[in-house]
């Protein structure tokens, strides 16, 4: 696949994935704390949106995988301090603030400046966890 092939699929695919976070809510940091919320006002619609995604991706990769297009991607199956440390961090700045990569990045469309926020401590995590492999 050319280079600008592969650049229109990501760009068309990022854009489906940014179009349905928008049509679905999950760019609004409140549709993500109404599910984190199970005291007071739940809103379960999160976790029906993960499950449409989950039906439509599992096909997906099932017919990727039998055709042998898969990513052969090494995993590091080690769970270490690291990472348990580096996932608590994700899911209390993920809770708090109630958005996550994806969302925070559309949100940037909005000119959102907790997405901005959220974005930018994101690169610096990013560049921090860099030094420290």
């Amino acid at each position: 696949m050319t280079s600008l092939r592969l650049l229109a699929t990501a760009f068309a695919a990022g854009s489906l994935f940014g179009l349905g976070l928008i049509i679905s809510g999950m760019s609004r940091p409140e549709k993500v704390i109404g599910f984190l919320d199970i005291g007071r006002h739940w809103d379960p619609s999160l976790g029906l949106v993960m499950a449409a995604a989950l039906a439509v991706a599992a096909p997906a990769f099932a017919w990727a995988r039998r055709r042998g297009r898969t990513l052969d991607i090494p995993a590091n199956r080690t769970v270490d301090r690291k990472l348990v440390a580096g996932s608590v961090l994700f899911g209390l700045g993920w809770g708090l603030i109630g958005l996550c990569p994806g969302p925070a990045l559309v949100s940037l469309g909005f000119a959102s400046l907790p997405g901005a926020i959220f974005v930018a401590a994101m690169i610096f995590g990013q560049k921090i966890g860099a030094r420290y492999p």
